[in-house]
């Protein structure tokens, strides 16, 4: 037997490779196909199964795509009623995998179809469980995503602690967990940087584990619940209802474009997604565009900030267009029109003006906040309560498009967030929407913590910003 976590960063998604005798099987596959048909290629094997744990929310499967090029069933649990060919299991139903077998356990409550997968040895022994959106290292998936007019948020949170209670924790604790995802994603709220654990780690250290009430479970994980980025209803229904082949989009979205028809498309409408590092963007950008850097979690931030059905032109830096247009494609962004051919040397060898964003290093915060600079926290309010800047507001940066107005245009502002990749971002929201006094803080909290003379402390930040004069 064969097991391999196939982990993707920027999504803080887990896939995973099972095989045993020359038999494999795919669990949860990331869109494009290459790494999975690798796999297959090195180690001779032939797969037979795509198993999809639920319709995820936050990615676009490979699950259609990966069936289609190797022949495999593709298998989805209980309840699923997808608008394609599969094959919906019962609870409790069984697959042979060579010399293992997997186990279908129905744990509604993070979705309807949600499904958990256990595997089971050569021995016929319970050794990991493939546990999707319902069990993460150290939490549990958010019961909000699938609410209808018939079905609360609490309505799945109760589904979920039955499940847990009921499919999960009776498993022996030597059992091993794989989660479908880590921390960074907003499929949870206080997910572990750990990808692996077993059922023991996790009945002694995970909150939403710990002995309580029906009614403790469902107030405790439907507390403090951040709202959902608004792309995730599009990947449920794309991964529902299906969609087109990987090779198609990338082929259409992966076109070099003249200046001419990058401004053309600028001035139709198009939305600039630049997707160079942080220190590339702020020495020189194109006036208008976001900086999302793709070496960060790129695609879950252009998801939730971006609307999906709106036309992208992408600014990126030499070598690095293909990638972008991947990490697009693996939440759904379809509709690019293309990329500056060049990059900012083109923008810039026509004579184009430029803009930039001011950095400091955080030695120099103390001076700036002497100027009258103001300390904007764009951290989510979890990491907030920790430890914060004294004198800091928080406006996290997926609230902070629709929090604007509580801001002052005139003022001036000094924007950290945990290690810089945010503040970037929200720096390049900020000015993009009039800020002109805006100061990005390099290194983020991480670095200002380590500065002595900067007064820290816990608890919440202010969050109301507008006082008397602005208002």
């Amino acid at each position: 037997m064969y097991v391999e976590q196939l982990y993707t960063g920027c999504l803080a998604e887990a896939a995973y490779y099972i095989e045993s005798n020359g038999e494999a099987a795919v669990i949860d596959p990331m869109r494009e196909t290459e790494p999975y048909l690798e796999l297959l290629e090195k180690r001779g094997a032939k797969l037979k199964y795509v198993f999809e744990t639920h319709f995820h929310a936050d990615f676009v499967s490979g699950h259609l795509d990966l069936a289609r090029k190797t022949g495999a069933m593709l298998i989805f649990g209980p309840t699923a009623a997808p608008h394609y060919s599969c094959y919906v299991a019962e609870d409790g139903e069984r697959f042979r995998l060579g010399e293992v077998g997997i186990g279908v356990l129905h744990t509604p409550g993070h979705t309807m179809e949600s499904s958990t997968f256990l595997l089971n040895d050569e021995e016929g022994r319970p050794h990991a469980v493939f546990t999707g959106d319902t069990l993460f290292i150290g939490d549990v998936g958010r019961p909000d995503l699938a609410v209808k007019s018939d079905l609360t948020k609490e309505d799945l949170a109760g589904m979920l602690y039955d499940s847990l209670q009921h499919k999960i924790l009776p498993l022996p604790d030597d059992v091993i967990v794989y989660p479908g995802h880590g921390a960074g994603s907003l499929c949870g709220k206080n997910m572990s940087d750990e990808t692996v654990s077993t059922i023991g780690e996790q009945r002694r250290f995970n909150y939403a584990l710990q002995p309580m009430s029906r009614e403790e479970f469902i107030h405790v994980v439907t507390d403090g619940l951040a709202p959902p980025p608004a792309y995730f209803p599009e990947n449920a229904r794309i991964n529902r209802q299906g969609y087109r082949n990987i090779d198609e989009v990338i082929g259409e979205n992966l076109k070099p474009l003249s200046l001419d028809e990058f401004r053309q498309a600028m001035e139709n409408g198009a939305i600039i997604i630049d997707s160079s590092e942080e220190d590339f963007y702020e020495k020189r950008h194109i006036s208008g565009s976001t900086n999302f850097p793709l070496e960060g979690q790129f695609a879950i931030w252009v998801g939730t900030l971006i609307p999906i059905d709106k036309q992208l032109v992408l600014i990126t830096l030499p070598g690095k267009e293909y990638e972008t247009v991947l990490r697009l494609a693996r939440v759904g962004f379809e509709n690019v029109a293309g990329y500056l051919e060049g990059g900012m040397d083109t923008w810039e060898k026509a004579g184009l003006p430029v803009r930039k964003i001011t950095s400091i290093e955080p030695e120099q915060l103390m001076h700036f906040k002497e100027e009258g600079y103001e300390l904007l926290d764009v951290r989510r309010n979890t990491e907030v309560v920790t430890e914060h800047v004294e004198g800091a507001v928080n406006v996290s940066l997926i609230e902070l498009p629709e929090r604007l107005d509580e801001l002052d245009r005139h003022g001036k502002y000094m924007i950290y967030c945990a290690g810089g990749y945010r503040s970037m971002i929200a720096s390049s929201i900020l000015t993009n929407n009039g800020f002109e006094n805006i100061i990005n803080i390099h290194g983020g909290f991480d670095a200002i913590r380590l500065v002595k003379r900067i007064p820290l402390v816990a608890g919440k930040c202010p969050t109301e910003l507008r006082n008397e004069k602005m208002a």
